[in-house]
């Protein structure tokens, strides 16, 4: 079965929110990179394994409000509460903007802004 690129997203996700970070990884080329736009870049699989065990020791909740998806590229607008280092809820508006290679999501461009 060949699935769209948005479809490989939404499995992805779903397995973040079940707290599946290797189910989510297996979407992922070997050498994704990750932009944090103003904040930081990952680079290579070993390295967004290792901030998902941080970032998502509790999984996220989040809501896509829409997909847009063209040619490589899917784009996912929404909102996420992850827990901080403190334990407390912290809500966000993002975007983020995968650029998929093979049927892999190879780069991610995310835009997240906190609600306050």
């Amino acid at each position: 079965m060949h699935l769209t690129n948005k479809s490989i997203l939404e499995k992805a996700n779903a397995a973040i929110t079940k707290g599946d970070n290797e189910g989510f990884l297996a979407y992922c080329t070997d050498d994704t990179e990750w932009v944090f736009v103003g904040d930081k870049t990952l680079r290579g699989k070993e390295t967004v394994r290792q901030y998902m065990a941080e970032a998502y020791a509790e999984p996220p909740v989040f809501h896509v409000d829409y997909f847009i998806a063209e040619g490589e590229f899917v784009t996912a607008v929404g909102n996420i509460s992850l827990k901080n280092g403190a334990a407390e809820t912290v809500h966000y508006a993002y975007c983020d903007v995968w650029r998929f290679r093979d049927g892999k999501m190879a780069e991610l461009k995310a835009f997240v802004v906190e609600l306050t």
